[in-house]
């Protein structure tokens, strides 16, 4: 606290915002209100919104009071009222835009006051009297235009942009598509807003991604590292829970067939291993889908991607039962038993394939994050898939 007071403001608020969430916080609360507001207005409008985000809601009025720059305040106090996911709450309200009417002349003018106030200037908007955006202008065109062409004449109408309240992941997926530096942002009416640029989409697609992460191996809340032990226990111990519950199932499950295993206890050996490529089988269709869903991926329809699934989980399904069929033959010299739990093992594939591709596609269409249907869900639940279907086809086949 004592080093980053003796710094200069403008390096106080790059110190700031490299810093972790954590500590930041920590040197925030130790921060006077006009202090904060002393390196806000250093920063640019998004990130000087970020950092005041972060703050109790009455210390944010406090430190927002005390920015002198009214217009800094006010972009503020507008960006605040996004949600911090929308492209409101991702985009910056520093840009370079030029109106349609004006020369050339008028406009390297003008370009050149505003980008004084810009970071790094990756487009140049074109909008017009009612600050409606129009397009964007090719520096290019610029430089080889006659100096007393209007830039109605020059500038380019196709340019890709997105609403106000657009989501940060459709956001990104344009940004992507179009391979974009940066993207402005309008209204329903169309008004140019602001814009958002790379970086701040790579920092939503990291935060997005470890989420998600943390959501595939059964983590229910975004904990870090250093994280207290009760936040990082309550945080695991739901789908732990899930873990137990389904091992119980499953244990409940091989009680039913006790007779079967003790006519045939090489069954036993082998639940292990029909249990784990169950659970595999399943995270690895769930994942591909999880994939595709993100990236906007996947355009058929379900009932021809559960046929594709179908199709793979029986070629796969094949050739492992093929390799196991041979090893159990050559250890217990009983083909009946070999037989039985080769086909086991591909009936187990082929439902737990369908069942790891429906599950994300159906908790898409529900709204609900497809996440949530990889790690211990999908592995639990076809667990007791696996595990009942392999004892139902062995009963079938070795007591027919």
């Amino acid at each position: 606290i004592y080093i980053i007071k003796l710094l200069d403001s403008e390096k106080t608020s790059d110190v700031l915002m490299e810093l972790d969430d954590d500590y930041r916080e920590k040197i925030l609360k130790n921060l006077s209100a006009k202090e904060i507001a002393e390196e806000v207005q250093e920063l640019d409008t998004d990130d000087a919104t970020d950092i005041i985000s972060e703050l109790p809601e009455d210390r944010q009025k406090k430190v927002i009071s005390k920015i002198e720059d009214q217009e800094h305040k006010a972009d503020i106090k507008e960006l605040l009222k996004y949600d911090d996911d929308s492209a409101g709450g991702l985009m910056a309200k520093e840009l370079v835009k030029v109106n349609e009417n004006w020369s050339v002349t008028r406009c390297v003018k003008e370009m050149r006051l505003q980008a004084s106030e810009v970071t790094r200037v990756h487009s140049v908007y074109v909008v017009d009297n009612n600050n409606k955006l129009l397009g964007r202008l090719s520096l290019k065109d610029l430089l080889v235009s006659n100096p007393k062409s209007n830039i109605k004449s020059i500038y380019i109408s196709k340019v890709d942009f997105a609403s106000v309240n657009d989501s940060g992941e459709h956001v990104a997926s344009i940004m992507q598509k179009y391979d974009l530096g940066a993207i402005p942002v309008v209204d329903d009416n169309h008004v140019l807003l602001g814009r958002i640029t790379i970086d701040d989409i790579v920092d939503l697609i990291k935060e997005e991604a470890e989420k998600d992460y943390q959501l595939a191996a059964g983590i229910t809340q975004d904990v870090d590292v250093d994280d207290s032990i009760y936040k990082l226990s309550w945080a695991r111990l739901p789908w732990l829970f899930l873990g137990l519950l389904g091992g119980i199932g499953a244990a409940a499950l091989m009680g039913g067939f006790e007779e079967i295993l003790f006519n045939y206890p090489i069954l036993f050996y082998f639940t292990p291993l029909i249990a784990a490529m169950a659970g595999n089988v399943g995270v690895q269709s769930s994942a591909i889908i999880v994939q595709g869903l993100a990236n906007d991926d996947i355009k058929d329809s379900v009932n021809n991607r559960l046929f594709k699934e179908t199709v793979l989980s029986v070629l796969n399904g094949i050739i492992l039962a093929a390799i196991l069929f041979v090893f159990i033959y050559y250890w217990d010299n009983n083909i009946d038993v070999a037989l039985a739990i080769s086909i086991s093992l591909v009936a187990v594939i082929i439902v737990a394939g369908i069942v790891g591709t429906f599950i994300p596609l159906f908790l898409n269409k529900r709204g609900i994050d497809p996440a949530i249907a990889t790690g211990p869900f999908i592995t639990t639940s076809n667990d007791i898939f696996g595990i009942l279907i392999y004892f139902m086809v062995a009963k079938t086949i070795l007591q027919f």
